[in-house]
């Protein structure tokens, strides 16, 4: 099919709609057709509503989930499993936005982006292959941040302590007048004695 051909030869971490249109020249409803066949084959996945990938792209959906919904880097308990810092994989991959706080599904992941103040955003790494991860200390620090408010549970005893430095997360905490949490949290509990 000369669509799957074109795609192939294009350099691109995942396509809209509007990109299939202009790539194609076909008319909407033709190429809903061509998609759905396409998808039927498994030579194209659909992540979301008018959002489509092949499927050798489909394992980098950490990348395509950070650059959906822009400014945003991985972190939370994703970055923190990421690092090592805590043992478990967490089912949502979780980013930290200046933007609205927003949950959505991207073919098998859940995805969420928690809105942190504009100041707090940063404290991220760049990675070869272009996705931006917070550090093991600002991604501890950005789930101290929104469990404070209640917003999060998490259970900060998981946190392995020998693979991060925690002199720098408590300073980073102590800025913005939050103290270390000594127990797990449940959601909605907040982090006792914030100022």
């Amino acid at each position: 099919m000369k669509l799957l051909k074109t795609l192939k030869t294009i350099n691109k971490l995942y396509y809209t709609i509007a990109d299939l249109q202009k790539i194609s020249d076909c008319k909407p409803d033709s190429l809903y057709v061509a998609l759905n066949r396409l998808i039927k084959q498994n030579e194209l996945h659909r992540l979301a509503p008018g959002l489509y990938v092949l499927p050798e792209r489909y394992g980098e959906i950490e990348k395509i989930a950070n650059s959906i919904y822009f400014p945003s880097y991985l972190s939370f308990e994703s970055a923190l499993s990421r690092h090592g810092v805590i043992s478990q994989i967490p089912y949502t991959l979780s980013f930290a936005t200046v933007l609205k706080t927003k949950k959505m599904r991207l073919g098998d992941y859940q995805v969420e982006y928690r809105k942190i103040k504009e100041e707090l955003f940063g404290g991220y790494e760049v990675t070869t292959d272009g996705l931006m991860v917070a550090t093991p200390e600002k991604a501890l620090f950005d789930m101290y941040y929104i469990a404070s408010f209640g917003k999060a549970g998490f259970d900060f005893q998981s946190v392995d302590t020998g693979r991060i430095d925690m002199k720098q997360v408590e300073e980073m905490l102590k800025q913005v007048g939050i103290r270390m949490a000594e127990q797990p949290l449940r959601k909605g509990e907040k982090i006792p004695g914030r100022v």
